[in-house]
């Protein structure tokens, strides 16, 4: 997959390589797709959390409960 890289990124990825930061481009390119990506997917999942409704979770975590515990083996 080849791209063309603005002037000012390439000069940045050319001392992060002189600094031996990374090995080459490539590599820092691929790094920093990697961390968008997991940025990404924990932003998903913060939106997705921020719908739920704490009592309601709570209240089914605890559903049940009660009688789970008398099923329970003695250690």
């Amino acid at each position: 997959m080849g791209h063309n890289v603005p002037t000012m990124f390439s000069d940045q990825l050319d001392t992060f390589v002189r600094k031996h930061i990374f090995q080459n481009r490539s590599q820092a390119i691929q790094e920093a797709v990697k961390e968008k990506l997991a940025r990404i997917q924990r932003t998903r999942l913060a939106k997705e959390c921020a719908k739920l409704d704490p009592t309601f979770e709570k209240a089914m975590a605890d559903e049940g409960l009660t009688e789970d515990l008398s099923e329970w083996p003695e250690y």
